[in-house]
């Protein structure tokens, strides 16, 4: 088995992939803090939920975009991967970062300014869809990947993410409370809380909606939307523009990469 490891801003994905069957899938909070002994502690007790070993996996592959956390999971992995913890197997343990291949023709002004995590849902996009295409990776931030009809990735669009525009609203207005964007989601609220629920997501789903509009007419009217990440899910279900809804596309990018390396 293969442990794919995203480690974002706000969370850490671990997938658990047997062949191309992903397994298991859990997250835990991303936390700068940490050093390789804890993350090595919660990776046990997280296999163990799954009903896994360190002795059932061959190898891994971490993305990151909070560079401080990289070496810290490299070192973690390399430790509790290794053969009675005196064989380090740090070759079986990649990164996704500049000179690993991906099989990804990157057509932007600094490739290497490129996050890996757009790199690995752009590989998996590349490998599973038709293009031109764009994936929507709705995290932190909000990113917006595309693929041209050649499969080339030619750049992205950035902007802020769910929780940070509703996190905003509560700390820098004096009424705006926090809530949480469980409920019913009715356009016109008639109170404080479904307004900002309306909002949030209602407001993104239409940007997603017309950020769609604006890249089909830039790329070709055959393009292939695909979105993924925490509030994706939720998001989707209200954008009126056909969307291929992948969860798990990051997960599998890594996978791809991993398998283009060993």
């Amino acid at each position: 088995m293969i442990l794919t490891v995203d480690i974002g801003n706000t969370n850490i994905v671990l997938g658990g992939w047997d062949g191309d069957r992903l397994r298991f899938v859990s997250r835990m909070p991303t936390d700068r803090t940490r050093m390789r002994d804890g993350y090595a502690i919660a990776l046990r007790d997280t296999l163990e939920l799954y009903h896994h070993t360190f002795a059932d996996f061959d190898g891994a592959i971490v993305s990151s975009v909070v560079p401080q956390l990289l070496s810290v999971w490299r070192r973690a992995l390399t430790y509790v991967l290794s053969d009675g913890k005196t064989q380090p197997i740090s070759g079986k343990v990649l990164t996704v970062s500049p000179g690993v291949k991906t099989g990804l023709n990157i057509r932007i002004d600094n490739p290497a300014q490129l996050g890996s995590d757009m790199v690995c849902v752009s590989v998996a996009a590349l490998a599973k869809y038709p293009t031109p295409s764009i994936v929507a990776d709705l995290g932190t931030a909000t990113k917006i990947s595309a693929l041209d009809r050649k499969g080339n990735m030619v750049g992205c669009a950035i902007m802020p993410g769910v929780m940070i525009g509703l996190e905003a609203l509560s700390s820098r207005t004096a009424q705006l409370p926090q809530i949480d964007l469980d409920g019913d989601v009715r356009l016109i609220g008639t109170n404080t809380v479904d307004s900002m629920r309306s909002g949030i997501i209602l407001g993104t789903a239409s940007m997603i909606d017309g950020m769609a509009d604006r890249f089909r007419e830039e790329l070709g009217q055959d393009l292939t939307v695909v979105a993924t990440g925490g509030l994706s899910a939720e998001i989707v279900s209200h954008c009126r523009t056909k969307i291929i809804h992948d969860q798990d596309i990051c997960l599998e990018g890594l996978r791809l990469i991993y398998e283009k390396n060993v």
